[in-house]
């Protein structure tokens, strides 16, 4: 199994807290951040624009995507060209539909013509992968995300569609394939041993990372001690 030294794949932590993001600023190996709403609001921000100008502030040399929140698609225009005046390093998230399952693509077209570095985001589909690489495929550097987790979630293999995906690409050659919402740190080696580009990750998983190539027997004994441990703490008999 590769060190994290080893690996190919990007990783980007995903998160809105801004003590963890500076954590994982602080390791050489992260090379980027994504955050969205949820994180957001899950976090407590209630000044979505001050939040991002502080965290830019803090990590200026490395991409970070913030995402639009409107529904239509001309303030999701206006959202994104406000957005890309915060930073060199930032990234436009631009969901591939809106709430009506009107799809972006006209809008993502528009927005990298006009310069706009864009993350796709929550993107599910081959024929959704399709359609924004072609609107990308004359633009600047950008990000297409899809959400392999969540393509796992109902049972299906994420890892073909992921392979699809790449190849789908190749009509974009400055955009880059993400591995959105991965659930275990397996997901980061399936993503570089097929030549994914980025995967992004929350902190909890990206800490697991130190697991690596570890002795399954001292795992296993490590395990026997947490439960034997954890039962004297709280005090159990029979």
């Amino acid at each position: 199994m590769n060190s994290i030294d080893n690996l190919k794949v990007k990783i980007y932590a995903d998160g809105a807290d801004r003590d963890g993001m500076l954590e994982m600023y602080a390791k050489p190996y992260i090379q980027g951040f994504t955050t969205n709403p949820t994180l957001m609001k899950k976090v407590g921000i209630t000044d979505y624009t001050a939040f991002a100008h502080e965290i830019l502030q803090a990590i200026p040399d490395r991409p970070i995507s913030f995402e639009v929140f409107a529904d239509e698609f001309t303030d999701m225009e206006r959202q994104a060209l406000e957005i890309k005046t915060w930073g060199e390093n930032v990234y436009v998230k631009i969901p591939v539909s809106n709430t009506r399952q009107e799809m972006a693509y006209d809008l993502i077209e528009r927005l990298s013509s006009a310069g706009v570095h864009l993350n796709v985001t929550a993107i599910l589909t081959l024929d959704q992968v399709q359609n924004v690489a072609d609107a990308l495929k004359d633009g600047p550097d950008s990000i297409v995300s899809v959400f392999a987790g969540r393509i796992a979630d109902t049972g299906l293999d994420p890892v073909p569609v992921m392979q699809k995906a790449l190849t789908l690409l190749e009509v974009a050659p400055k955009a880059e394939l993400l591995w959105a919402s991965p659930r275990e740190v397996l997901n980061i080696y399936q993503a570089d041993n097929i030549g994914c580009h980025i995967i992004t990750a929350t902190n909890d998983l990206i800490r697991k990372l130190a697991l690596g190539g570890k002795d399954l027997a001292e795992y296993s004994l490590e395990t026997v001690q947490m439960f034997y441990d954890d039962a004297q703490s709280a005090g159990y008999t029979l």
